[in-house]
This record gives C-alpha cells, sequence and structure tokens, in this order.
C-alpha cells in the first residue's frame, strides 16, 4: 500500500443478483444512492449461463427481461449482466475481459464484491481498493473457497452482520458491520392511512430451504380467520397449503409497497437452515417501513423489540404466541415506521463511503 486515502469516485460492484428480477437486495440500493449523489458507478452481477438456460433454471421470460448490454438505470447505475456457457467460476469468463467487451472502462477507484463466484485473477488489478462484502455465510464449497481468496486479498470488509463477519476468521484488515437497510419513504404508509389494517399476514422473499412451510401451515391452520399472502418465486409449497393460504409467486418490486400496505403482520418464518443465522433480511425493515407488526424466528441477527413491534420465537412452541401478539399490536404500527427510518439506505451509504475513503489505496 501507498498510504495514500484519495476519495472514491468510480465503483465497480460484483453482485450475486441482476436488478431486472423481482428482488432487490443490498449492492442495488449501495449503487441507486451513490450513482444519485455523483459517483459513476458499475453494477456487474451474476452470469446468466447457456448451462442454466438448457436446465430451466432461468426461464425464457426472466432472461428476456435482461439486457444483453450494459444498462444505464434513471438512477445513473450501469447494469452489466453477463452472458457465458458455463456457469461461473467453470469456464473462460473473467470480470476485466467482459467490462472491455462490453465497452466498460475497466479502472474503478474501488470494487465491493459480494458474489465469489465472480472472483477470478483479473478482479484485483482493477481498482486500488478492493472490499469483500459479505451477504451469506458460505460453511462450505467452492463459494467458501473463493471467500478465502477474496478476504486474503481483500483491502476492507464490509459484512451485512456480525454472525458473518465472525465467520470470517481473524483478518488482518479494517472491518465493518453494516446490516442491510430500507428504502423508508418507498414503504411509508401514506400520511392520511390510520385506520387498522385486515386480518392478513403477508410474506415476501425466497421459498427456498431457508423458509419454513411446516411452521407456516401451523400458523394458518390455527388462525382460519386470518389471510396468508405468500409472495415469491418457486418452488411451490411441498404439499397443498390450507385455504386461507394464497401462493401468489414473485410479484415486481414496484407493486410491493402496495401489498405490504394492505396487511397488518408481515412474517419471516425462517427454517433452522444454518445459513439463517448470518441473514440480514430486508424484509424486517421493509415490513416495518409499511407499517406492519413483525413475527420473526429469532436468530443471532433478528432480535425482539416489542415495542416497535417485533416478535420473535426460538421453536414451534412459542411460534404462535408471537404470532398472536403481533396480530394484537397497534395497527399501523407507527413505532415501527420509526425504527425503520433509521435503518434508511442513505444513513447506510453515508458509512459505507466513509469506511471506503478511509482505506488507503494500493
Amino acid at each position: 500500500m501507498n498510504g495514500t486515502t484519495t476519495p472514491i469516485h468510480r465503483v465497480l460492484f460484483l453482485a450475486h443478483s441482476h436488478a431486472f428480477g423481482p428482488f432487490r437486495v443490498g449492492s442495488h440500493h449501495y449503487a441507486r444512492t451513490l450513482a444519485q449523489r455523483g459517483f459513476d458507478v458499475v453494477h456487474m452481477s451474476t452470469p446468466i449461463s447457456l448451462a442454466h438456460r438448457a436446465l430451466g433454471r432461468v426461464s425464457r421470460a426472466a432472461i428476456a427481461s435482461v439486457p444483453r448490454t450494459p444498462h444505464r438505470s434513471t438512477s445513473g447505475v450501469t447494469h452489466v449482466v453477463p452472458r457465458t456457457v458455463l456457469p461461473r467460476p467453470y469456464g473462460r469468463f473473467r470480470v476485466a475481459r467482459e467490462l472491455e467487451r462490453q465497452g466498460v472502462a475497466p479502472d474503478f477507484d474501488v470494487v465491493l464484491i459480494d458474489q465469489p463466484l465472480l472472483w477470478d485473477d483479473t478482479v484485483r488489478a482493477l481498482a486500488p481498493r478492493l472490499v469483500y462484502r459479505p451477504t451469506d455465510l458460505y460453511l462450505a464449497g467452492v463459494k467458501a473457497r473463493l471467500q478465502g481468496e477474496i478476504a486474503a486479498d481483500a483491502d476492507g470488509v464490509v459484512a451485512t452482520s456480525e454472525e458473518v463477519l465472525r465467520a470470517l476468521g481473524s483478518l488482518p484488515v479494517p472491518t465493518l458491520t453494516l446490516e442491510n437497510g430500507v428504502d423508508a419513504v418507498r414503504f411509508a404508509p401514506a400520511a392520511d392511512d390510520h385506520a387498522a389494517r385486515p386480518a392478513v399476514a403477508v410474506y415476501v422473499g425466497a421459498l427456498d430451504e431457508r423458509f419454513d412451510w411446516t411452521q407456516l401451515d401451523r400458523w394458518a391452520r390455527a388462525h382460519p380467520e386470518w389471510r396468508f399472502i405468500i409472495a415469491g418465486p418457486t418452488p411451490a409449497p411441498p404439499s397443498p397449503p390450507p385455504s386461507n393460504v394464497d401462493v401468489i409467486g414473485a410479484i415486481p418490486y414496484e407493486a410491493l409497497p402496495a401489498l405490504l400496505n394492505g396487511a397488518r403482520v408481515g412474517l419471516l418464518p425462517l427454517s433452522d437452515h444454518p445459513l439463517n443465522a448470518g441473514r440480514s433480511p430486508m424484509k424486517l425493515y421493509e415490513y416495518l417501513s409499511a407499517g406492519l407488526a413483525v413475527v420473526s424466528r429469532a436468530t443471532p441477527v433478528i432480535r425482539a423489540d416489542e415495542q416497535a413491534g417485533l416478535f420473535t420465537y426460538r421453536d414451534a412452541t412459542t411460534a404462535d404466541h408471537a404470532l398472536q401478539r403481533a396480530m394484537t399490536h397497534p395497527s399501523p404500527n407507527v413505532p415501527g415506521t420509526h425504527r425503520a427510518a433509521r435503518e434508511s439506505w442513505r444513513e447506510k451509504t453515508d458509512v459505507l463511503v466513509s469506511f471506503l475513503n478511509a482505506l488507503p489505496s494500493r
């Protein structure tokens, strides 16, 4: 390192998810906020491979929605979603080569990488500052191996939870824990929304092995007078749910505020999958911003805050009591909206920029 601390301006995100589907992740929000402040931001996500297309893991409709060339968003972010033959990390794909092929100059002030599969031997030379931004626990396999390589070469680490940071072990570089935030203004209820919400509980997010379908089934059967709305992409539930459960599939990000503002309780029925221990789910603050009370399985990251309408449970024996507390919490949940407002992406970006600017350049 040369010891200099020149301010950053040109930023590259190497991220796991592109911005053309139903989900928005932390890298999307940081990129948007930085671009709105005048930073030159490029966001590259995991390539869509021919293998994934052939196996049906990515639908034709989803592929058609993703631009083949760099796309500049209304906020000023340049989004790049590569196409490859083989999935990462296999094949000849290299980040620097892809940037040049797409006409994007491969020189930045800082690279923030949260997708280990995008790590290759060209990334380190793209910027004098390399920051690893782990968002999940990688306990084994190729992602765990690549994560080790990134952490060993990084100039700093910004983790989304203490649990995720702890899993990296002792690090010789500056570290920061910065949990996911919320676009509070987007999800806030209307100023004149004072009426109690209908008896609707909602979940929005992934429906993989980290989601507890069994607990949802118990809740729905115990409260037949409530409607439970489950929004997220496939897979479908393992067995037909009770009649008061509506599994509506993925919905556009733009439609989320209306869905949440029509519910009273936000659900986070996390399974006992080990990856849930380190998650910092953005839906937590989106629920609170929208005026919902929240019920979640307790984790090292998610802890009860009953005054703000956040109720947690440890296992099936306490889950229904937590849900009942959320159901009877004042609606709309005004204290929850106040708590969520303190977790805005604007404030998170302030902290992130200060951390990045303080890192010496190589």
